[in-house]
């Protein structure tokens, strides 16, 4: 019994795993690993049996965090873009657009998977989307079936680190900070990592282009009468869009003082980007409604259709992330204005009817479940595990680590790599990330940063073989048997297990790589985060108590004026005097000064009794 007291932490630790390869689900084998040792800690004296009357006030707290509640509004909203055909029609128009280049499929399917992180946030619908469009349309065209499979894989992932993601929501949560600042923080990061993907589609177009094939000329619908592909006037409006929206932001000191009336002088950074390009966006799309009503034909086919397309769902990610990132309103206000602007773009689209309205309700309400199911289950067993000192045998089992931080972020990696085989990235965040949160804190370790780089970590999960969702979600769409192609009449061979196995390798490599990058460079994230002001409480405290002290002048509340002033040492005795003339006073030990902080400190100390 003395062994089990002595080290009930790891024990209780060692029981987690224990039930979780039971194959019980995981929020009832938290909760019930919770439980049980709380059980056994009582009976053995390891903590007080009052531990668990804090538990129904922290369940309480669960269902009061406001922030939670961004992530049933994110995935309301990315549902109903999706089934209202939305990532169909993006899909079919940017593959014409980038189709005439080898590799064009495989980038517009990046670039369309960027897009639905960005609306959906949900990786399932991500990958299902694409993998029922564009999969049979790579097949058809050539596309080497690895690459195919790996390339959507890859894409729909995107949706863990591209903001409105629901685990860095989840991961903000758990590490105590700010939903906003941990978007801002993944920003550049998760375009980087879009980068490496076009990079790497871009690689085998040049060295193994036989993988990638461009779109034959017979696949290219949007063409002009005169046989034109109508990139220029493409080319034209994007020109025209980027000016205004430059313009916009060189002047928007000048553009606020016009409209509020007062003289505004300068305007933040990220105001700039955003409003300016709300306002370049919405110029191109009032170009491209005046030209189909008028008719006059200002612009192409292909023109016309990227800029209905394109642009009202980039509105909406302007409308939500814009007004979160310059503090217009909060993660969950910016959820709820999404779900409210995707039923007006499906209501437009005259693709939303009361089915589709109810199975998305319907999975909403299945995955806001799933995961307050988990996080009870995970606060239970948290609430456990710190009675029992367990935060504390983590922090002496990680912070002793040879390295420093550089060491202790590699083990930590290394360790979410190899557990994201069996868990997903909400029992992780719930599991995992609160013990090593405290530690990463005491080594100095900005937890922004931490939170990023264990979400980009964590997008491994859906993608390493054999145990990646994202591999199961195309496993699930793509064609077991051979199938008749319903354009070419051609007879197409089936996409194996195998195949998507060895596709989604190359980008698990690329991830790793970017998990590298962020460890060498933290400014990748921190970067973009406002600079927190560093105040010194000794010196305000100084400031308080001078601006308490009247000045000589002033006289008032403790001045001395009215009394005689002290014979200085060794004077002699005024006349009238009872002191003795021969006995000089002793000079008083000047008083050590007081240090305000520690007065202010010993002045909110609870009194005894109270």
């Amino acid at each position: 019994m003395e062994f089990i007291t002595a080290n009930f932490a790891p024990i209780m630790f060692a029981g987690l795993i224990i039930f979780l390869l039971l194959g019980f689900p995981v929020a009832f084998s938290l909760g019930a690993c919770g439980l049980f040792f709380a059980f056994i800690g009582v009976e053995l004296g390891v903590f007080q049996s009052a531990v668990m009357a804090w538990l129904p006030q922290r369940l309480i707290g669960i269902m009061a965090n406001d922030t939670l509640l961004a992530v049933p509004f994110f995935t309301l909203m990315g549902l109903i873009l999706e089934r209202s055909g939305m990532a169909e029609d993006l899909l079919d128009t940017v593959g014409q657009v980038f189709g005439p280049m080898r590799g064009g499929l495989a980038l517009a399917v990046i670039f369309v998977g960027a897009l639905l992180a960005a609306t959906t946030g949900v990786v399932a619908a991500s990958v299902i989307s694409m993998g029922l469009i564009s999969l049979p349309i790579m097949l058809r065209y050539g596309y080497d079936r690895r690459m195919a499979s790996g390339v959507i894989a890859a894409s729909g992932t995107l949706a863990q680190i591209i903001p409105p993601s629901l685990v860095l929501i989840i991961m903000a949560d758990q590490l105590g900070k700010s939903v906003g600042d941990m978007y801002k923080g993944a920003f550049i990061p998760a375009f980087i990592l879009v980068g490496l993907y076009v990079l790497y589609v871009v690689f085998l177009a040049i060295f193994k282009p036989s993988q990638v094939p461009a779109l034959p000329p017979e696949a290219r619908i949007y063409r002009e009468p005169n046989g034109g592909g109508g990139y220029a006037s493409l080319v034209v409006l994007m020109g025209f869009s980027a000016f205004v929206a430059f313009m916009m932001a060189r002047h928007m000191a000048e553009i606020h003082t016009w409209w509020e009336g007062t003289l505004i002088t300068s305007v933040a950074t990220d105001e700039k980007v955003v409003v300016a390009m709300c306002g370049g966006t919405f110029v191109a799309f009032l170009i491209a409604l005046f030209n189909k009503v008028t008719r006059l034909g200002l612009l192409s086919r292909l023109a016309e259709r990227v800029t209905f397309v394109l642009i009202p769902p980039l509105l909406l990610i302007f409308l939500v992330l814009g007004t979160i990132f310059l503090g217009v309103a909060t993660p969950t206000e910016g959820g709820a204005m999404g779900a409210i602007g995707a039923l007006v773009l499906g209501a437009l689209r005259r693709r939303l009817d009361l089915n589709l309205l109810k199975q998305a309700l319907a999975t909403t309400t299945k995955l806001g479940s799933f995961v307050m199911f988990i996080l009870i289950g995970a606060t239970v067993f948290g609430l456990v595990f710190q009675a029992a000192d367990g935060p504390i045998w983590v922090e002496h089992l990680l912070t002793g680590l040879p390295g420093g931080q550089v060491g202790f972020l590699i083990l930590v990696n290394v360790l979410i790599f190899f557990l994201a085989f069996f868990l997903d990235y909400f029992e992780l965040s719930f599991i995992v990330v609160p013990l090593l949160a405290p530690v990463a804190q005491k080594l100095g370790i900005d937890l922004i940063w931490f939170g990023v780089l264990l979400a980009v970590n964590m997008q491994t999960s859906f993608m390493h073989p054999p145990f990646g969702f994202a591999l199961f979600f195309l496993r699930s769409v793509a064609p077991e048997k051979p199938y008749m192609d319903r354009v070419t009449k051609k007879i197409m061979q089936p996409v194996t297990t195998m195949q998507i196995y060895k596709g989604a390798v190359p980008f698990v490599l690329i991830q790793l790589f970017m998990v590298g990058v962020l460890i060498a460079f933290p400014g990748l994230v921190t970067g973009s985060l406002d600079k927190v002001e560093n105040v010194d409480l000794r010196q305000v405290g100084d400031q308080m108590r001078e601006s308490l002290q009247p000045s000589s002048e002033e006289g008032g509340y403790g001045s001395d004026q009215g009394a005689e002033p002290a014979p200085s040492p060794g004077a002699p005795a005024p006349a009238g005097s009872d002191a003795a003339p021969s006995a000089p006073a002793a000079a008083p030990e000047p008083a050590a000064e007081e240090d305000p902080m520690k007065a202010m400190q010993d002045a909110l100390k609870p009194k005894p009794g109270q």
